[in-house]
């Protein structure tokens, strides 16, 4: 069912994709067009944050104790209230940082998003508790690329040097597998084949976003893919 009478009504948007698919793409379109972003990973890093942890060593161990003592779909309703929190200040005018007025996005124009866009599903019982709070509010998008595309494209970004190991890629995306990623893309209400040019790609999401490209977008079908977003969650 629809969102609660009593709640702002805005689209909740979620991504999920294996390593590379362009999840942080995604993110990077929706925050230039000043789109609220809500990156689930957020919750793992204040989680080991809180538990006096680096993030990036104990990221994933953390994720694992969460789920453990909080149940599988822990990551999940930990981000419900963040999402919650973005559509209210979105309703509001509230700005990124809380103060009262209308978002800018990336290049400084004012924007009025009826959208939240949730990056980091992974297992069905995430996809389960946000359907769950967000009714027919919430949709499901897909990025698909096959393995070689991703394999280059996360060599190119080269973060660390696991990004340019490709066994250490295949090891990954069984992990994800095994948590349940491919029954989530499988289900999914959209999908975004990211093959072609990231000119292409960007006008897709934009969209499905419902949102315009920026006069001095430098995104065309010359530009080299580097997965830009820097949100460190292998997007």
């Amino acid at each position: 069912m629809a969102g609660m009478a009593d709640e702002p009504v805005m689209r909740v948007i979620g991504t999920v994709g294996l390593p590379g698919s362009g999840k942080g793409e995604v993110a990077t379109v929706a925050d230039e067009a000043g789109i609220p972003v809500v990156v689930m990973g957020d919750v793992i890093r204040e989680a080991c944050r809180n538990r006096g942890l680096d993030p990036a060593e104990h990221h994933g161990r953390i994720a694992g104790k969460l789920r453990e003592e909080e149940g599988p779909d822990a990551i999940a309703a930990r981000t419900v209230p963040r999402i919650r929190e973005a559509i209210e200040d979105a309703d509001s005018g509230a700005g990124a940082d809380g103060d009262s007025g209308t978002d800018a996005n990336a290049n400084g124009d004012a924007s009025d998003a009826d959208t939240v866009l949730v990056d980091g599903l992974r297992s069905p019982v995430e996809l389960e508790r946000f359907r769950e709070a967000f009714g027919d509010d919430f949709t499901l998008v897909a990025i698909r690329a096959p393995f070689d595309v991703r394999a280059e494209r996360l060599a190119d970004r080269g973060r660390d040097a696991a990004d340019a190991d490709v066994e250490a890629l295949r090891e990954r995306d069984e992990r994800e597998l095994e948590l349940g990623l491919g029954e989530v893309i499988e289900a999914a209400d959209v999908e975004i084949d990211n093959t072609g040019s990231l000119s292409a790609f960007r006008d897709r999401v934009r969209d499905l976003l419902g949102v315009e490209a920026a006069a001095d977008d430098p995104a065309d079908a010359d530009v080299v893919r580097t997965d830009r977003a820097s949100r460190g969650d292998g997007s």
